[in-house]
């Protein structure tokens, strides 16, 4: 796994998470502009899964594959979920599923470098 790219994600994830947190200290509902973060973050995370898929592949990284592609499609679920409740959810709580979707999101990737690198 290219670790330049996971820590892209994390600090991608953080800081659509930071813009989330201000709109819950603000009242306010997600909006597109958000969703749109989301979707920049999901581009990064497809295009590390088909980096993943290839260097893992080619490699040879001893990795449990059942638990490293557990976190990949994890990843890959999380935020389009969130991304429909949010904007199903006209209320502050769209910015709340949001804000705990980017953190998971960030943990996620930081588990999966851990986990690639053990």
């Amino acid at each position: 796994m290219l670790v330049p790219l996971a820590l892209l994600v994390a600090a991608l994830c953080l800081a659509l998470a930071g813009w989330a947190t201000w709109f819950v200290v603000a009242d306010r509902a997600v909006v597109l502009r958000q969703l749109w973060g989301g979707a920049v973050v999901m581009g990064v995370l497809l295009l590390q899964a088909v980096v993943l898929a290839v260097v893992q592949a080619t490699g040879d990284q001893d990795v449990d594959g059942l638990l490293l592609w557990g976190y990949v499609v994890t990843q890959l679920v999380v935020l389009p979920v969130a991304a429909a409740w949010a904007f199903a959810e006209r209320t502050r709580w769209s910015s709340v599923v949001l804000l705990v979707a980017a953190l998971t999101v960030a943990f996620l990737e930081l588990r999966l470098l851990q986990i690639w690198g053990s």
